[in-house]
This record gives structure tokens, C-alpha cells and sequence, in this order.
């Protein structure tokens, strides 16, 4: 699938994916920051932004997309970051195509199913997107009206501002999602997905540095699946992003550039 992305700066190629309900434009502020040492890539996903939508949404067909996209630029080998459903995907290339890997960032996702809030965790995506589905954003006649819509459904101020991006005015007035939320819906399993089973025999995955950023008050990379994770990559350091919740990059943006620009060093 060809993706739609945004290009930033000069330097050594970094990918960086964003997760569910994202788009490049959410790491925008990131990659211009980062642009003075990287060149910086920031595709939409599949069923999201402006990137073509599909029945199918998992993390195989999400990394062949990357690695089309690192093909059909030239990026021999690159630097790949990924953000919660986009570390996941970040994780399997790196396991499937290791050698086009010059550095991993995983943002605040862990490879495997966590136990302590996966079941809530779950059902909260699954009522977002049940009630994204089965609302009629066409007839809303601004953003003030659309996000009325969701006042009461969805309560979080920050949550909604988030959602609101996918959606965009047509041209004949009213609105329409970017986002394919029946898809989404309907492959929510296949996205809450492990991409590191715990009881296969672990190839470890070296050649690279790796870091993985946890928000400090954040429960989707316990710290209980660190010696999981090394080993699967037996390099990998973990960097407590402070003050900063699930979204780091937009929590503590200063820690997080300072991570990817300590891949240089």
C-alpha cells in the first residue's frame, strides 16, 4: 500500500509511526525539532490520515507497508520509531528485516499483551470506536457542533480534541472521517495483538541500539516486561519519560527529542 507521508530535515533516514486514532501530523512538532540532524518520515497508516483505507489492519500488512515505503524512497537501511500501535508495528519490522535497521525507538507500547490494564484498556478502544462508527458527523455544520456530538460520549476534553483531527469538512459542507473507523473496529483483536509471543523461542535481535520510552505515569510498557524485552533485544534500554503520560511526545516533548538524538551519539 503506498502511504501518504511528510518529510522533514537532511540527515540519516528516521521513520517514526504514529499509533491508533494518530496521523503524521501528530509528531509534526517532533520531527521539525528533529530535522537538524535527521530526515525525518512521518507516514499516516493505513486507515488513518491521509493513507489509503482497508478491510485489512494488522501488524504483517502494516510493516510491508513501511517497507514499501523505505523501498520506494531508497532508505537501504533507517532509523524506525514507533508510538504505541506503531511501536508495535516498529518491533515486527525490526524483527522481520533486522539488517534495514540502523536504530529502534519504541514509545511507550509493549511488544506483548500486558495483563495489569489490557482488559480495560481494550474495552475503552472498543467503546471509542463503537461510538465513532455510529455517529453521523455529515450534517454538523462546524467543529464546535462535531465536537458537541461527542460531549457527553466521550467526556475527556483531550481524548476528543485527539479523535476531532480525523475528521475533515467535504466540500459540499458537513464532515467526514479520515480515519476507517469500521475497520478499525473491526480488527480492534488483531491491533491489541502481541507481536512477541512469550512462549516461542526467542531469536534475539542485535545489530542496532534500542530504546524504549516509558511515560512515567503511563501502564502500557509495565515495567515487568522489561527482561521480556531483552531478551528480544538483549541491547535494549528503557528511558522514563517524567511528567509525561501515554502521549510522551506531546507530555515531554524536550525528553523525547533529547532520546533520538541521543541515537547519534
Amino acid at each position: 500500500m503506498k502511504l501518504f507521508f511528510r518529510r522533514y530535515g537532511e540527515g540519516p533516514p528516521l521513520v517514526i509511526l504514529h499509533g491508533l486514532y494518530g496521523s503524521s501530523d501528530n509528531w509534526a512538532s517532533i520531527a521539525r525539532r528533529l530535522s537538524s540532524k535527521f530526515s525525518v518520515y512521518l507516514p499516516d497508516q493505513r486507515n488513518h490520515g491521509e493513507s489509503p483505507h482497508s478491510d485489512v489492519h494488522d501488524y504483517p500488512s502494516m510493516c510491508d507497508d513501511i517497507k514499501e515505503l523505505a523501498d520506494d524512497q531508497g532508505l537501504k537501511s533507517f532509523f524506525l520509531a514507533g508510538h504505541s500501535m506503531g511501536g508495535k508495528t516498529a518491533v515486527l519490522f525490526a524483527r522481520r528485516w533486522p539488517g534495514r535497521i540502523s536504530g529502534l525507538v519504541v514509545a511507550d507500547i509493549s511488544p506483548f499483551e500486558t495483563k495489569i490494564s489490557n482488559a480495560s484498556t481494550f474495552r475503552q478502544h472498543l467503546e471509542l470506536l463503537q461510538v465513532l462508527a455510529g455517529t453521523d458527523i455529515s450534517r454538523a455544520a462546524s467543529r464546535d457542533e462535531l465536537e458537541k456530538l461527542f460531549s457527553e460520549s466521550i467526556p475527556s476534553a483531550r481524548t476528543r480534541s485527539l479523535l476531532m483531527k480525523n475528521a475533515r469538512r467535504k466540500a459540499a459542507g458537513g464532515f467526514e472521517w479520515k480515519i476507517n473507523n469500521k475497520a478499525l473496529l473491526k480488527n480492534l483483536d488483531r491491533i491489541a495483538e502481541s507481536v512477541a509471543d512469550e512462549g516461542e523461542t526467542v531469536e534475539p535481535v542485535t545489530g542496532f541500539p534500542v530504546l524504549f520510552l516509558k511515560g512515567e505515569k503511563s501502564e502500557y510498557l509495565p515495567a515487568g516486561d522489561f527482561p521480556k524485552i531483552i531478551r528480544l533485544f538483549p541491547a535494549a534500554e528503557f528511558l522514563i519519560i517524567s511528567n509525561a503520560g501515554h502521549w510522551i511526545h506531546a507530555d515531554n516533548p524536550d525528553e523525547v527529542c533529547a532520546a533520538f538524538f541521543s541515537l547519534l551519539t
